[in-house]
């Protein structure tokens, strides 16, 4: 914003100006690194997706280390995790592509927040928007997103995901722990 406060005063005029200009700057800087990371996460998951289709048949299995990963090829028709996997309708598909993109929407009006605070939300929001982005392309190409990761340990078994879902794992932490990290940082201030 450019403020001011008394027409005559040109040095003030100068310094908000400038002072804006680095803000729009650092603020392009971070929109092209938040897109960066983005298509990156993409690139990555698509290429793993593709290697697992050419290499497996559906339900196949290859356990890489004994008692804690497998390498599988499924199908997830419900949200992360398998979530709603088990609901059946049309609707759910609609559905999940709705929550998608407005989930991108989300991210842009958070990117417009906090993108000059610090440079962990543009990472964050970064991976966030990729791992959507990641699992969109899958439902609108075979209706459901392809999971290969398959993790198990003690008796207990994850269900099986995806890069997608692990960028959006970690980004919502790093986004998480950066607003609760400049939250303290503020209350300590006051």
């Amino acid at each position: 914003m450019i403020f001011i406060l008394h027409p005559h005063n040109s040095s003030l005029k100068t310094m908000t100006f400038q002072a804006t200009r680095q803000n729009v700057n650092l603020a392009m800087r971070r929109f092209y690194s938040m897109l960066s990371i983005l298509w990156g996460v993409v690139a990555l998951d698509q290429a793993t997706k593709w290697w697992v289709m050419a290499n497996f048949s559906l339900y196949d299995l290859r356990e890489v280390i004994p008692g804690f990963f497998n390498l599988v090829y499924l199908h997830n028709s419900g949200a992360a995790f398998s979530l709603l996997a088990s609901v059946e309708g049309a609707w759910k598909q609609w559905f999940f592509i709705a929550v998608a993109v407005a989930a991108l929407g989300f991210i842009l009006v958070l990117f417009k927040q906090y993108c000059v605070a610090n440079m962990g939300y543009t990472i964050a929001l970064g991976l966030i928007g990729g791992g959507a982005v990641g699992n969109l392309i899958d439902r609108l190409r075979f209706g459901s997103v392809v999971d290969f990761l398959d993790f198990y340990a003690f008796g207990w078994h994850w269900p099986a995901f995806n890069v997608a879902d692990s960028a959006i794992c970690v980004g919502v932490g790093l986004f998480l722990y950066r607003n609760l990290r400049d939250g303290n940082l503020e209350e300590s201030k006051q």
